[in-house]
């Protein structure tokens, strides 16, 4: 398949029983799930204080992108990155809408408010990592880790000689959940790199097609979050095996995958 092309190498995962990437991998090939899950991500990346102030959609974005950093054996701080995430934080969004029109608008919360941007995943990874390199936030609703990926795997082709891509979503709440009803907390990043680094091997273009139904035990898993579009990829990943994939990658456009050895 001719598109761009680009090389994962490293892997990192977080949903709730399934707290890293070899726990994942475990599940989908051998259906164990770990004993004492931690019920809430915990990014080492950040002090102590700023760990249980972090809302989970930070934490977990955090959380999987230093485990994909590591795996890769990259330095946090050398790596551009991508940042995607359907909703950013729908309970943060949910207490600000509540307050607002409330009767004191003026007591909201300035962590809260802070934390409410699209980007305050990046922002807390730039400066935690102290990485200077660009940062993307992006949403494209459904589409969003089909144009995440596609956003970093240009960025690959143009010049960058290894990006982070990260994708989260956590739950909806509140009136919220009548328009997207979004559960749990899910989280996914890759490594991709511009030389073959002995991973995987990642191709994609744009074109037309359905979306690949997602029917792997990986999706199985974590079925009701907005990162769920994700997931036929991850599973791919987690059996090893070459797989041609197709993601929604809105208006009217597919994003079609193609992962083998290096």
């Amino acid at each position: 398949m001719s598109g761009l092309v680009a090389y994962i190498a490293g892997i990192g995962y977080w949903s709730k029983g399934l707290p890293s990437w070899a726990d994942a991998v475990a599940y989908a090939r051998e259906g164990v799930l770990p004993e004492n899950a931690p019920a809430r991500p915990s990014p080492q990346l950040l002090a102590p204080n700023e760990r249980r102030r972090a809302p989970e959609s930070v934490a977990v974005a955090l959380e999987v992108a230093l485990a994909a950093c590591q795996a890769a054996d990259r330095d946090p701080a050398t790596l551009p990155s991508v940042f995607a995430s359907t909703h950013g934080d729908l309970g943060i969004t949910d207490y600000m809408s509540q307050t607002l029109a409330g009767e004191d608008p003026a007591s909201i919360s300035p962590t809260r408010f802070h934390n409410s941007v699209h980007n305050a995943a990046a922002g807390y990874w730039t400066i935690g990592a102290g990485c200077m390199h660009p940062a993307t936030a992006l949403s494209a609703y459904d589409a969003t880790f089909a144009q995440g990926l596609l956003e970093a795997m240009v960025q690959i082709a143009t010049g960058d000689p290894a990006v982070l891509l990260v994708a989260y979503d956590t739950a909806a709440a509140g009136p919220l959940m009548s328009i997207h009803q979004a559960t749990g907390t899910l989280g996914g990043a890759l490594v991709l790199t511009k030389e073959a680094t002995g991973g995987r091997r990642i191709a994609v273009r744009l074109d037309e097609g359905a979306a690949t139904p997602s029917r792997g035990p990986l999706s199985l898993h974590e079925p009701g979050n907005a990162m769920h579009p994700m997931m036929p990829v991850f599973d791919a990943l987690a059996h090893d095996a070459a797989a041609s994939l197709c993601l929604e990658a809105g208006a009217g456009r597919a994003l079609l995958i193609d992962i083998g050895p290096a």
